[in-house]
């Protein structure tokens, strides 16, 4: 008896066509989103390189189910390029991107006082900006956005560019709503005279904060800084600056090191948020498998776990300002010891659902527009805007005898995982609402400008105009 050959399934479902690039050449090429075992990787083939495939986010439920916090985009006043060879290659930004800059990013040079093994800005020798560089950069920043929302000024390490508070005056004299710091706190934890210069600009300082343990430290930053990053954060406080930790997670390393992170960032004075940012695997960064890289579910289920529970999965909301799987929310709001996330006491993911007809009343309607304004990319924790939108989205909720304070009271969780050649999503992309400006007065999407090429363009044209 002949036995028929039996058709097999195939082991994934085929979720949708998109374009990235190859790893390799950095080609713009067809990608497949596939979801198997409950978790979504993309698959891709270059002709010259073959074939990739890298785990973009590890619980498939979540991921489809985001798109219905996918905002309507907002249309920036003026666009720096133009269409001509088509996504990624006009950025700067293009009539064809879909969403303004909620932040804007300048990084003011490429030096750095430390040589850490992560570094998706390979900091070393290249370039300084100019103040009059920086300027014009601000100026068309304004240009594009009317009233930029965020600036943050960035490197290399920012704080050892010996014009940077000159740049950050610029940018406070600016319509510009918030100005940011973001850095390494070396030299805020050694120079006190800097930092009561800082104090008296009044940035909010972005601080790269990646463990609590010796060892995070020597494998992320190659030395053991625990005791100065803790001065760093001491030294903030007792200035009246308020700081938001940034820990870089990679899989290995520290993510056993989310929950005690929350915990610390909770329990510190200065502290009004805490950003969990996945390794970037482009630049420097530790030899890692595509395939089992951490993201932003993980890092939930991480927080709930080692957090017993203070924060858990139903917490957490994706933005709707950028692509909603790029990252995910949480505010809570603190009264001593007593932590309630803001979604517990509000249906967060109801307000900002915009897939599901429906129809609101008035006072949904402010809801909304006040949750829209946490959930954004150019929220800052700890500032009076911030305080006036949380008392909005919770009018009518008991927050006890210490509301007059709100702005000190809420706590900020964000979760974000930018691309990587091996999860590089032109459909994500093309609604990326944090830019890196540079002098010639294009504004790029943070993934691209990482991933295609843009960072080696624009640091090989700097360098070799310092050189002349």
């Amino acid at each position: 008896m002949i036995v028929a050959p039996q058709k097999r399934e195939a082991d994934s479902i085929f979720y949708e066509l998109t374009r990235s690039i190859c790893p390799t050449c950095r080609a713009v090429i067809d990608a497949q989103i596939l979801l198997r075992d409950g978790k979504v990787y993309m698959r891709k083939r270059c002709v010259d390189h073959g074939w990739f495939e890298g785990l973009i986010y590890s619980d498939a439920m979540l991921y489809a189910n985001s798109l219905r916090y996918n905002k309507p985009g907002t249309i920036p006043l003026a666009f720096s390029t133009e269409v001509k060879a088509g996504c990624p290659y006009d950025c700067g930004l293009c009539p064809e991107h879909k969403q303004h800059a909620c932040l804007g990013i300048i990084e003011v040079n490429t030096g750095c006082n430390l040589a850490c093994p992560v570094c998706f800005a390979d900091a070393g020798e290249g370039y300084n900006l100019t103040v009059d560089d920086v300027e014009r950069m601000l100026d068309q920043f304004v240009e594009c956005e009317g009233e930029g929302e965020v600036i943050q000024f960035s490197g290399g390490e920012p704080t050892i560019h010996p014009e940077i508070l000159t740049m950050l005056r610029a940018a406070k004299r600016r319509p510009i709503k918030y100005v940011m710091l973001n850095t390494n706190g070396l030299r805020i934890a050694r120079d006190e005279r800097f930092v009561a210069q800082l104090a008296e600009v009044g940035p909010t300082i972005y601080l790269q904060f990646d463990g609590l343990l010796a060892e995070t430290l020597i494998r992320l930053r190659g030395r053991d800084l625990v005791d100065e990053k803790r001065r760093a954060l001491d030294r903030l406080g007792q200035a009246g600056l308020k700081a938001i930790l940034v820990a870089a997670i990679e899989r290995g390393v520290n993510e056993h090191e989310v929950g005690p992170l929350v915990r610390f960032a909770l329990g510190h004075p200065a502290v009004r948020g805490i950003t969990f940012q996945p390794v970037t695997h482009v630049a420097r960064h530790l030899p890692f498998n595509p395939m089992e890289r951490i993201t932003i579910p993980d890092v939930i289920r991480a927080i709930e776990k080692q957090t017993d529970g203070l924060f858990v999965q139903q917490d957490f909301v994706p933005v709707p300002c950028c692509f909603p799987t790029c990252s995910s929310v949480t505010y809570a709001y603190v009264d001593g010891g007593r932590v309630t996330p803001l979604p517990r006491l509000l249906d967060v993911q109801a307000h900002l659902d915009y897939i599901t007809n429906r129809t609101v009343p008035e006072l949904s309607t402010r809801v909304r527009k006040a949750l829209e304004g946490l959930w954004s990319a150019s929220a800052i924790p700890g500032t009076e805007r911030a305080a006036d939108q949380f008392s909005c989205a919770s009018c009518g909720l008991d927050l006890g005898p210490q509301a007059t304070d709100l702005a000190d009271r809420i706590f900020m969780i964000t979760i974000k995982d930018f691309m990587d050649a091996y999860t590089f999503n032109v459909k994500s992309l093309m609604k990326c609402c944090v830019e890196v400006l540079v002098p010639d007065g294009r504004m790029i999407p943070f993934c691209a400008y990482n991933t295609v090429v843009y960072r080696e363009q624009v640091r090989a044209q700097l360098s070799a105009r310092g050189r002349r």
